[in-house]
């Protein structure tokens, strides 16, 4: 199945992507290739009982509003904290290879159960997920995948070391050492399946734990001004290893409230032709000004994934 494909990146099969990539990138460093990511990868199953809190990173204003006009504002809380509709299963056939995981522990539980969260909390809980992403390597034997753990709301140390030991026992063997060398070549001789980001002081004594990963966000609501903002981070070069160009847009109350009727998918699917637009001209690699991880909302829409692994072609034409 692998080998020197002459194919266009873009006809290459979505759910085996990494598999099928020409042998000419095969030592290429994974932090040099284009790299399809899903922002808040866990949304797709936000818990819609009223019971469930809003999250205390909200604003004040948001809190309260939903303290005492809960029926009115959570439908609003829904349209705008859903950034994906699919599960973490179908994301990673549609080609999604970096899942951004904001880790949470609800307040007032007395489980020691985690969750997901954005603006409300999930459903499905850590080990559910995490579980099906194993089950998923399990059938994709030459697919890697960067699991990026963040935010933490609500962790103590006995939950870290909870969900550390959750990580370890779900993917054991598959998990990459900090060592190792980050190429296709190297990591499917391991065996290795699994980078794990950990965006936390522990990551720096623990060996199967990567550092965090720079994500560029620019808190902006409209394309033009998103695409401005990277064009301005581009001129003082790219970080040294993984990092993440985050093309999610970020809506502010001001924009949800001139809005009433429109959603989140709303905007993004309106931005979308300008933002992979400007996709398209990006060029993975080395070089200062050069993109690596691409993360978005919605990514199995627009063709998200086709449009960032089709720019690793232009490593090709460099080494050939």
């Amino acid at each position: 199945m692998s080998g020197c494909s002459e194919l266009s990146l873009r006809e290459l099969p979505m759910e085996s992507w990494m598999s099928h990539l020409p042998c000419a990138l095969w030592d290429t460093p994974l932090y040099h290739l284009a790299i399809p990511g899903s922002h808040n990868a866990v949304t797709y199953c936000l818990d819609m009982n009223d019971r469930s809190p809003v999250d205390p990173m909200q604003p004040d204003m948001l809190q309260k509003l939903d303290k005492y006009m809960k029926p009115l504002i959570r439908p609003f809380v829904y349209k705008w904290a859903i950034t994906q509709e699919f599960t973490i299963k179908q994301q990673l056939d549609c080609g999604v290879r970096y899942c951004d995981l904001r880790i949470a522990h609800r307040p007032n539980d007395h489980s020691t159960d985690l969750y997901f969260y954005h603006g409300v909390y999930t459903t499905l809980t850590v080990e559910n997920v995490l579980t099906e992403i194993k089950e998923w390597l399990d059938a994709h034997p030459k697919e890697v995948v960067i699991l990026s753990f963040s935010h933490f709301l609500g962790l103590n140390q006995e939950l870290h070391v909870r969900l550390l030991t959750n990580i370890r026992d779900t993917f054991a063997s598959k998990l990459c050492p900090k060592t190792e060398v980050l190429t296709l070549r190297n990591l499917w001789a391991l065996g290795c399946q699994v980078i794990v980001s950990y965006e936390h002081s522990i990551s720096s004594s623990h060996g199967d734990l990567w550092p965090h990963i720079p994500y560029w966000w620019a808190n902006k609501c409209r394309a033009e001004a998103l695409i401005e903002e990277f064009e301005a981070r581009k001129q003082h070069g790219r970080p040294g290893g993984f990092f993440v160009t985050g093309i999610n847009l970020t809506e502010d109350l001001k924009y949800i409230c001139t809005h009433p009727t429109e959603s989140l998918k709303d905007l993004v699917m309106s931005t979308y032709p300008a933002l992979l637009g400007w996709v398209r001209e990006q060029t993975p690699g080395p070089r200062a000004g050069s993109l690596n991880i691409i993360a978005g909302d919605f990514i199995t829409e627009s063709h998200f994934a086709p449009t960032v692994v089709t720019l690793n072609e232009k490593l090709l034409k460099w080494s050939s």
